[in-house]
């Protein structure tokens, strides 16, 4: 998966944002012209599988931080596992009747 780093415009409520791959060699050119020009590094690095999903990761907000908490958390997990084989369960049922 590829690392990517989010800059905001300040004040925008994050809706002037650009971002740039970190594996890319010019990773850290780009990251200076970028703050030089009034962007600052927003959130944490969003890893992802392509610029699309970045994105989509980006704009879920904080969304995308509670997904990774939750994947860490092994309860969380196991809760998760249990409520999804219900939810399939009970369409199984609902579509036999």
């Amino acid at each position: 998966m590829a690392r990517y780093q989010f800059f905001c415009i300040p004040n925008t409520n994050r809706a002037k944002f650009t971002f740039v791959d970190m594996g890319s060699e010019t990773f850290l050119e780009e990251k200076k012209q970028l703050l030089e020009s009034g962007f600052e590094v927003e959130d944490d690095v969003i890893y992802a599988s392509s610029k699309q999903e970045a994105i989509e990761l980006f704009k879920s907000n904080y969304l995308y931080h509670l997904k990774e908490f939750n994947d860490a958390s092994p309860v969380i997990g196991v809760y998760t596992f249990v409520s999804e084989i219900a939810k399939l369960l009970i369409s199984i049922f609902r579509k036999k009747r």
